[in-house]
């Protein structure tokens, strides 16, 4: 568990540092994903994550409106499940996802980090700041490429078409291309 909370607070804290580092006239710049902007990258987390987790039991307050306030509402949503993974009771609450049954700790590992992780390079690349994403968690994604089923991973537009890319490619530009994001 110590573990994923490690994880949780590294991954996150990354996203935070490049959500407080957002020049106040770049909320509106366009983003990798298709039709979003910087400002809609937030939006999507402070958005999915209350209405998937608060349907598993973790009790979030009001989420501050992103167009108001797009630090205070990604705050609150990433302090509220930091607080769901340090209970334990409610940690280890069964979860069902897209893609299996699992704790609601390893529910956050698998979804919430690596989503959050993918979306840190969106805002990065939308708003001008340092694109490096995260080594370790990098390896971890590159290892669970193909892990799920292709159909479940792109779904609902989850992650667009892969890219192709030179098979000597770095580890980033490859998981980015797996993801539909051009380097």
């Amino acid at each position: 568990m110590n573990e994923i909370i490690e994880r949780y607070e590294r991954i996150t804290g990354q996203f935070t540092d490049r959500v407080r580092a957002v020049p106040a006239d770049a909320w509106d710049n366009p983003s990798p994903c298709e039709g979003w902007t910087a400002r809609d990258v937030v939006g999507h987390l402070t958005e999915w994550i209350p209405g998937f987790f608060g349907a598993q039991g973790v009790e979030f307050p009001p989420v501050p409106s992103v167009a108001d306030d797009p630090l205070a509402a990604w705050e609150t949503v990433q302090t509220t499940i930091a607080e769901a993974l340090a209970d334990p009771k409610l940690a280890a609450t069964p979860v069902e996802t897209p893609f299996s049954t699992q704790s609601l700790a390893e529910s956050v590992d698998m979804i919430v980090t690596g989503d959050v992780f993918t979306h840190t390079w969106d805002l990065a690349r939308a708003t001008g700041q340092d694109e490096m994403l995260d080594p370790d968690q990098l390896q971890r994604m590159i290892a669970a490429m193909g892990a799920m089923p292709d159909e479940v991973l792109r779904a609902d537009g989850m992650f667009g078409p892969p890219i192709d890319v030179a098979a000597d490619a770095e580890d980033q530009t490859r998981f980015l291309a797996y993801v539909g994001r051009r380097a």
